[in-house]
């Protein structure tokens, strides 16, 4: 009998081990994946950039480049790092992180600041601001990221905050004119709550007269448009679908995250399982159009081709 018992404790004991091993061993294994994670997404972007003929960008230099094209790279000389944000990637979240980094120490909880202000104008470095010189140096030596997410998705995320959302300046410059065009309205006053269907949206992003009038407005832009990745060779791809463990990552690498928890995603955040809902109301014809339009993102960033929306 007591041979029986100590035959226990021996084995109680060995789960012991065992659990706190496989505990300790958590984030070991969770590093890893995240790094083979990595080395795909970086794989995939040099592969499709080094396709000449798709990706012309390759070919050019910082020199070719007019400081326009570079409004969307975040500076942070402290910690050497420089970040390339995207509308509807998470940029809010990440510009609060910015903006507390540029405080110091102790570094404030991003949740603290106002998300409206990380976006006025002139409150975060950009890349563009300095001489070409130092641009280019620090294009060298900072460490670069990005998130990106699922063209598609950002673009139904872009159409419900900008389009449905209460958002009198979009509704000004886009949304009555969308409205006129495509809606068969007589360009509604904003208070009468009148918005452009999905579908109408969708017919001002691939008709033609669009981007022959001016590029398209940085929420809907192509996400290789803003961030220029076969020109940058960014360190860091994160994706909006991975966006907190990402997150967790880099802050991680900076050895910042015991001062900075990065803000949690927002629950009313567009799911990638609701596009079919979304595109019922499109003809097949356009969203034909539509994937050619965004293609190169799907692409370089390795989403897979929406098929199911697409195949007749």
């Amino acid at each position: 009998m007591a041979g029986y018992r100590r035959s226990l404790l021996l084995l109680g004991f060995m789960f012991v081990i065992m659990a706190y091993y496989q505990w300790d061993m958590l984030p070991q294994k969770r590093a890893e994946r995240i790094h083979q994670r990595q080395e795909l997404r970086k794989q995939s972007l040099r592969e499709m950039c080094a396709d000449e003929e798709a990706f012309p960008e390759g070919k050019r230099g910082l020199d070719d480049m007019s400081n326009k094209e570079l409004e969307n790279l975040i500076v942070d000389d402290k910690h050497g790092i420089i970040y390339c944000y995207i509308p509807k990637v998470g940029c809010t979240s990440w510009k609060r992180v910015f903006y507390v980094l540029k405080q110091g120490e102790p570094y404030p909880d991003p949740m603290s600041i106002e998300g409206e202000m990380v976006h006025v104008p002139n409150m975060l470095p950009l890349l563009n601001s300095f001489p070409r010189t130092e641009m280019k140096a620090k294009l060298k030596h900072y460490t670069k990221f990005l998130f990106v997410r699922d063209p598609f998705v950002r673009l139904i995320s872009a159409y419900r905050d900008k389009m449905l959302g209460n958002q009198k300046e979009f509704y000004e410059n886009f949304g009555w004119k969308i409205l006129r065009l495509y809606g068969n309205q007589t360009a509604p006053q904003f208070t009468s709550g009148i918005r452009p269907s999905f579908y109408n949206f969708i017919q001002y992003l691939v008709d033609p007269r669009t981007e022959m009038k001016e590029p398209f407005e940085p929420h809907w832009r192509q996400m290789h448009r803003l961030c220029h990745p076969c020109l940058i060779k960014y360190d860091f791809v994160g994706h909006q679908e991975t966006l907190q463990e990402d997150a967790e990552h880099i802050l991680k690498t900076l050895m910042l995250e015991d001062n900075i928890k990065f803000p949690p995603p927002s629950e009313n955040m567009t799911s990638s399982t609701s596009v079919l809902d979304w595109f019922k109301t499109v003809p097949l014809e356009d969203r034909r159009k539509l994937y050619k339009i965004y293609e190169k993102d799907f692409k370089l960033f390795g989403y897979k081709k929406p098929s199911e929306l697409l195949d007749g």
